[in-house]
């Protein structure tokens, strides 16, 4: 994907629609709703945006940026090794949720009115995990049904440590974060059971 071009002003009014989602949700989101959130003119967001769908398209392609260029730190970290670039994806999207909690509104929202697009993007945002569990166990020869349920246990796993960072029922730091990593690596140690 290309890079987006964002001014200051563009990205602000993406960070006061992100907030509008939040608060009110999809159907509750306007041109309207962001710039008064952003405290400027309701004309406004109309020299960004041609519409409410062209607003909401700028917000998960920012959203995706945002994951990409994160991930493209991870994946130059790790390559050459699948298991370990599937743990820290996997890691790398747990600190993504936490320290954007924001974007949990717009990544996590299942909505009729989205366009065939915008749902692209948006599962393009939480899947490369998904990828990289099929990827390692197309590569160990390990049978559908248990690649599914490491499938389960990756994607409950980081959604399931943010919510719990989160809600502080867990404390996000290095402990925490080492006991993930040694669950998800442990789930991927194949063995003969695995073939």
């Amino acid at each position: 994907m290309e890079k987006l071009k964002i001014t200051k002003a563009k990205e602000r009014l993406i960070l006061a629609g992100i907030k509008v989602i939040e608060d009110s949700g999809i159907q509750g989101f306007s041109l309207r709703k962001a710039a008064e959130t952003c405290g400027i003119s309701c004309a406004a967001p109309y020299k960004h945006f041609k519409n409410k769908e062209d607003f909401i398209t700028m917000i998960i392609h920012y959203i995706h940026q945002k994951w990409l260029e994160k991930q493209a730190i991870v994946i130059s970290e790790h390559q050459g090794d699948l298991k370990e670039l599937l743990i820290h994806i996997s890691l790398a999207y747990i600190d993504f949720l936490v320290n954007n909690p924001q974007f949990r509104s717009i990544i996590m929202i299942k909505d009729e009115s989205f366009s065939d697009e915008n749902n692209k993007i948006r599962y393009k945002i939480s899947n490369r995990s998904s990828e990289l569990v099929e990827l390692y166990c197309i590569e160990n020869k390990i049978p559908e049904h248990l690649q599914k349920e490491r499938l389960f246990l990756v994607r409950s796993l980081i959604y399931g440590a943010a919510l719990m960072f989160d809600n502080k029922e867990l404390q996000y730091n290095q402990e925490n974060i080492n006991m993930i990593y040694n669950i998800i690596d442990k789930a991927f140690i194949v063995d003969d059971v695995d073939k």
